[in-house]
């Protein structure tokens, strides 16, 4: 059954615990030996057992559109101005999140924010990004992924913590593909009360399934950003990350399967219908 509010406050301290133990364990290690591959965590991932997965949740930015690079630009030219450079360990810790939250993030990490603040970065980001949005593209394998859950009868919505006019633009080449979601849960949503790596945004998203009180265990999250595969795991969902390359293999540790592609996944290792094309 779904989580309460007690039960994922205190899951989240101890996933975030864990994570940070995680995650020096695995820096230690990789002095030792060679970095893993995404593929070799996806394989990795492949032996251990898995819960039926009977409802799956989508992320969207970095997951199903390829918008991630319009932060990543505009970001560069805001801080080009301080004579500062923007790498993809703040981005970590800025994906996924609420906008003002990584906001606060962006302007606290650089050192700018006595002369820009969280709301002012904000304001000047959104110039730039309005006339970049409407041009988003689909991520290889998005559509494929799910038409297929849609065609099998697969229930699957939408979790972003993108607001609706940020998604409004991002998706306007996109309608069709996006009407299949059973529903959409947006970051400025009022059940949304904090982003991830709290759960909030995910178990929202569950509770509007049409049957209501879904056993958190059978929900399977897709997510590109530590933030968003930390907040799964605090709602007690199971998580396949699908990250940039250029991100640090140590954030793979917090999925329970990482591949390189969504055209990667393999939906009957997780109990789904099978792609009738498979090979066998």
């Amino acid at each position: 059954m779904l989580r309460t509010r007690f039960q994922v406050r205190i899951s989240l301290k101890r996933s975030l615990s864990k994570l940070d133990y995680l995650s020096k364990q695995i820096t230690n290690q990789a002095k030792k030996s060679p970095a893993k591959t995404t593929s070799d965590f996806s394989m990795a991932a492949v032996s251990g057992k898995r819960p039926t997965i009977t409802h799956v949740i989508f992320d969207m930015d970095g997951l199903l559109l390829d918008t991630e690079k319009f932060y990543t630009e505009v970001q560069e030219i805001i801080l080009s101005r301080f004579n500062k450079t923007f790498d993809w360990s703040l981005k970590a810790k800025m994906m996924g999140k609420k906008a003002i939250e990584a906001a606060r993030v962006f302007v606290e990490e650089t050192g700018i924010s006595d002369s820009l603040s969280a709301e002012d970065f904000l304001a000047e980001r959104e110039a730039m990004l309005q006339s970049l949005f409407p041009t988003s593209e689909l991520m290889p394998g998005a559509s494929h992924l799910i038409e297929h859950f849609h065609a099998k009868g697969v229930p699957f919505c939408l979790a972003t913590g993108s607001h609706r006019r940020h998604f409004e633009l991002k998706t306007q080449r996109h309608g069709e593909l996006f009407k299949l979601m059973h529903h959409i849960v947006l970051g400025d949503d009022p059940e949304v009360k904090q982003g991830k790596p709290s759960p909030d945004i995910f178990l929202t998203a569950a509770r509007r399934f049409e049957c209501g009180q879904i056993d958190s265990q059978k929900i399977l999250v897709f997510e590109d950003a530590p933030a968003g595969a930390l907040a799964a795991k605090n709602a007690g969902m199971s998580v396949v990350m699908v990250p940039d390359p250029r991100l640090d293999s140590s954030h793979h540790a917090i999925a329970d399967q990482v591949v390189s592609s969504l055209s990667d996944f393999n939906p009957s290792e997780w109990g789904l219908p099978s792609f009738e094309n498979a090979e066998t």
